[in-house]
C-alpha cells in the first residue's frame, strides 16, 4: 500500500474540502477532479490514482457537496475554489509542477479554474477569483457549453439538478446539490475558458461512445484553445470509448500521464 495522508483544505470560501495526496514516484503532482455525484475515493477514481502514481504524486478532492466534504455541490461555478485550495495544497508542499486531470464536471471546472486565475480579468460577476493556475490541465469527457440538453441522459441530468425531486435522488445517493439558480450573468463557460489557456499545455480527451457529451463539445474545447493561442494543444478522440472515470483504460491513463509530464519538462 502507498502512503495516503489525509487533510481537510478550506476553499476561498470557507467550505470544508475533504483532500488526499498519495506519494507515488515524486517529481510532479497530479491532482485528480472526480465527477459529478463522484468522489475521491470512488473505486473507479481509485483505479486512475493507482495508475497515475507510477509517474508522480496525485493529489484527489472531494468537490462540494460530495462526499466527505461540506457545502453544496453548485455544479461548476464555485468548485473552481475546491481545485484552487488543492493546488495551492500542492504549492505548500513543495511541487514545482502541478496537473489537473479533471474528468466530467471535473474536466469543466479544470479548465474554468486555469482559465480564471490566468485571465481573472475576463471571469464574469458569477465568478470568485481564484489565482493558483496548474501547470498542465488534462480534461476527459468535459461539457463545452452549460445548459447542454442535447442528449437523454443529460435531460436527466438536469431534473435531478433542477427540481426539489430530484435533487432528493441525489442526496440519496450522497450529492447534494444547492437549490439556488446561478446569477443571471452565469459563470464563465468552459469554452470561454479554454480561450484563456494560451500559455497551459491543455490536453482534451473524449470517447465516440459518450452518451453525456458529443464530440462537438470536445471539438469546441480544443478550437477555442487554438483560436486563444495555445500552440501547445491536443484533442484525442478515443473510438469505442465511452465517459469519464468509468471509460478509462489503463493505456490511456499511461499516455496521458506521460503527456501531462513532458510538457513539466518543457
Amino acid at each position: 500500500m502507498r502512503p495516503v495522508r489525509q487533510t481537510t483544505l478550506v476553499a476561498a470560501d470557507g467550505v470544508e474540502l475533504a483532500a488526499r495526496h498519495l506519494d507515488g514516484v515524486g517529481g510532479a503532482v497530479f491532482v485528480v477532479v472526480h465527477g459529478f455525484n463522484g468522489n475521491g475515493l470512488d473505486g473507479q477514481v481509485q483505479v486512475i490514482v493507482e495508475r497515475l502514481a507510477a509517474f508522480g504524486d496525485v493529489i484527489t478532492v472531494d468537490l462540494r457537496g460530495h462526499g466527505a466534504s461540506s457545502g453544496q455541490s453548485t455544479v461548476g461555478r464555485l468548485e473552481i475554489l475546491d481545485v484552487d485550495a488543492a493546488i495551492r495544497w500542492a504549492r505548500d508542499l513543495g511541487y514545482a509542477k502541478v496537473i489537473t486531470v479533471g474528468f466530467s464536471l471535473g474536466a469543466a471546472v479544470a479548465i474554468r479554474q486555469a482559465g480564471l486565475a490566468s485571465s481573472p480579468a475576463q471571469g464574469s460577476q458569477a465568478d470568485p477569483i481564484v489565482s493558483s493556475p496548474p501547470d498542465v490541465v488534462i480534461a476527459v469527457s468535459g461539457p463545452a457549453f452549460w445548459y447542454y440538453r442535447g442528449t437523454r441522459v443529460m435531460r436527466l441530468v438536469h431534473w435531478l439538478i433542477e427540481t426539489q425531486a430530484g435533487r432528493r435522488v441525489l442526496h440519496a445517493k450522497g450529492t447534494r446539490v444547492a437549490p439556488e439558480k446561478w446569477p443571471d450573468a452565469g459563470p464563465v463557460e468552459p469554452v470561454a475558458a479554454a480561450g484563456m489557456l494560451a500559455g497551459t499545455p491543455l490536453l482534451v480527451i473524449h470517447g465516440t461512445a459518450d452518451r453525456y457529451f458529443p464530440l462537438e463539445h470536445p471539438q469546441a474545447l480544443h478550437r477555442a484553445a487554438l483560436e486563444g493561442g495555445n500552440a501547445d494543444t491536443e484533442l484525442w478522440v478515443l473510438d469505442g470509448i465511452g465517459h469519464a472515470e468509468a471509460a478509462m483504460e489503463s493505456n490511456t491513463i499511461d499516455e496521458l500521464a506521460r503527456w501531462g509530464l513532458a510538457r513539466c519538462a518543457d
